[in-house]
């Protein structure tokens, strides 16, 4: 099942295939767009791990991240808090679903090449950051698969402007642990 959502109601992260991610983001805003090949022996199977874990919530989980979400996976209009911390210690980040896609299948049940699959998310009030993130499992015509990240964002309060410099480095290791599980996840791990 596609989500097709107007793109104004979706925000600058619904970017379905081929459209680039890079370029066109809102001016005032730290951008970031990363994308990583994953090496894989059935890259069909890889793609659809990769969504799977997307759209189920568990590449966060897996980055390390606690999720309390409205349901078990990100459709538009659900709303899901981010937990970022240590044990028991966590800030929880209220993000609301602007866009999801499904993987598209053929007849046989494969996976169709060039197409994304994922959700993109904005950020409410009580995140520390204003902004959108788009996470994107994506299978090219040629049968290679990826992993992608776009987000645009900037301190929600003046006093987090102050602590721009730590919030970014959170930012950072969190985009690695989103790499690092999608990597696993892809595997079926």
């Amino acid at each position: 099942m596609q989500s097709e959502p107007h793109p104004d109601a979706a925000g600058p992260t619904f970017r379905p295939w081929p459209q680039p991610l890079e370029g066109g983001w809102p001016a005032g805003y730290r951008v970031v767009v990363r994308r990583r090949a994953l090496p894989a022996p059935d890259p069909g199977a890889a793609f659809l791990h990769l969504a799977e874990a997307i759209l189920g919530w568990d590449l966060h989980r897996g980055s390390g991240l606690r999720v309390r979400a409205d349901g078990p996976r990100a459709v538009p209009g659900a709303e899901v808090a981010v937990g970022v911390g240590l044990g028991p210690v966590r800030w929880y980040a209220p993000c609301r679903v602007l866009w999801s896609t499904e993987p598209v299948l053929d007849a046989a049940g494969q996976p169709v090449g060039g197409q994304r699959a994922g959700f993109g998310y904005e950020a409410l009030p009580g995140h520390p950051e204003s902004g959108q993130e788009g996470f994107y499992a994506e299978l090219t015509e040629a049968g290679q698969v990826s992993f992608a990240v776009a987000a645009y964002s900037r301190p929600a309060t003046r006093v987090l402007r102050l602590g721009r410099p730590a919030v970014e480095a959170v930012q950072e290791l969190i985009t690695r642990r989103y790499f690092a599980s999608a990597a696993r996840l892809a595997g079926g791990n």
